[in-house]
């Protein structure tokens, strides 16, 4: 089966879909289970045991990555972004791939600072720079192609989607749900609270994953890392959403 467009949960009001849930459960040896389609308790237990079987997160929600490993119904990598922005947008973030802080200066180095002074910050000040960085990619992609630059111009990584455009938002459980709402070239945005976040942009969108380019990141995926590095999340990693200028 193809994936059904949105997560399936407990209480789910698609019969069908959640028979062919239940279905595939048993097939696959997690049942035994009635295919009636009513997600109910056992449901959702049978689902978390082929989650932790498939070393995947034991939510027992069949979001579109749990779907592709139940049905083996893996969607091809989008890798294409949507416009020649976004296009180049991934390109700049890619050149940057190697890109290290000074050692021993935290938040500094030649490469650093010029994303720092780009956003208007005093580099001096050691300012976290995984904004700056996706700022900085935005605005060389823009004078590239001789168009407007239509990021928000900001250090702060939560600061970014408060000025955000509506329009460009994603909500994060919207793309949970949908991945297809996703394209190379939009920003995810993490909150990990205390009003400190972090972001990068997409370079392509896999099953329930995206690979990213991100400065001020690290290989474990900090958020107070020491330089730019490629990396794969999960979309259900992402709790605040994505921005997409092209939308």
């Amino acid at each position: 089966m193809t994936y059904p467009g949105r997560a399936v949960r407990k209480n789910d009001p698609r019969p069908n879909v959640v028979s062919a849930v239940q279905a595939r459960l048993n097939e696959v040896g997690c049942g035994p289970l009635e295919a009636d389609g009513v997600f109910g308790g056992d449901t959702e237990s049978a689902l978390k045991l082929f989650q932790t079987r498939r070393n995947l997160l034991a939510d027992g929600v069949v979001g579109p990555h749990t779907w592709a490993e139940l049905f083996n119904d893996a969607p091809p990598p989008v890798i294409e972004a949507p416009v020649p922005l976004l296009a180049q947008v991934v390109a700049k973030g890619l050149s940057q791939d190697g890109v290290r802080e000074d050692p021993g200066r935290p938040n500094r180095g030649p490469q650093v600072d010029q994303y720092l002074a780009r956003v208007g910050l005093d580099p001096a000040k050691g300012y976290a720079w995984c904004a700056s960085f996706a700022y900085w990619c935005f605005d060389e992609a823009a004078r590239q192609l001789g168009v407007a630059n239509p990021c928000v111009k900001t250090g702060g990584v939560l600061d970014h989607w408060a000025r955000s455009p509506l329009s460009a938002r994603v909500a994060a459980q919207d793309a949970f749900d949908d991945p297809r709402l996703i394209r190379p070239g939009a920003l995810f945005v993490v909150d990990h609270g205390a009003g400190k976040g972090h972001m990068g942009i997409v370079v392509q969108v896999l099953a329930g994953e995206i690979a990213t380019i991100e400065g001020n990141t690290n290989r474990a995926g900090s958020r107070e890392g020491d330089g730019v590095y490629q990396k794969t999340r999960t979309v259900s990693s992402i709790n605040v959403g994505f921005l997409d200028y092209a939308r």
